[in-house]
């Protein structure tokens, strides 16, 4: 899988998931959503697309970042609206992100739970809520839950952080 690809993800709260992704290199467009699946993950779960450069950020990096970014290693009681998933378009891409979850498996001390679906259906947020930190920066909500997020990201992946005056300390 290399060039211009897209890759879904779901974990969190699609806020949070939007803003960890609008803040890399490499990444083109985030759209915020809702994503189903097939058979057991037909219903819809917080998500985003992301439309990304292979070149300028590996997808191994993208999955690394997005298992690190949220609460993929817990069965909460939340776990039908935050679905913790990586959603591929074609089914040759299964193998490849299998293996990559695969290898970061090991990484953790608890088993990641994260599931890899086929994206069967995508529903775009409502226009008021996209982009919601970088158009909400100072808002509870963001300070609490995005920006320690966004401050891992720096700390761990920073070759791979876009600089701005919101993502610095």
């Amino acid at each position: 899988m290399r060039g211009h690809i897209k890759i879904g993800f779901g974990g969190g709260c699609h806020w949070c998931t939007e803003a960890v992704f609008q803040s890399l290199l490499g990444v083109s467009k985030v759209e915020q959503g809702w994503i189903s699946a097939a058979k057991e993950a037909q219903s819809f779960s917080e998500a985003v697309i992301v439309h990304f450069d292979s070149e300028l950020i590996p997808l191994e990096v993208l999955i690394e970042i997005h298992v690190r970014t949220h609460k993929s290693t817990s069965a909460h009681s939340m776990r039908e609206k935050y679905r913790s998933a990586i959603y591929y378009f074609t089914s040759e891409e299964e193998p490849v992100l299998s293996d990559i979850l695969g290898s970061l498996n090991q990484e953790f001390d608890n088993q990641l739970i994260t599931q890899i679906l086929p994206l069967s259906e995508f529903k775009p947020s409502r226009a008021a809520i996209q982009n919601y930190y970088f158009s909400n920066p100072n808002k509870p909500f963001c300070e609490t839950y995005i920006n320690p997020k966004l401050k891992l990201l720096r700390a761990r992946f920073s070759n791979y952080v876009v600089q701005s005056d919101l993502l610095l300390d």
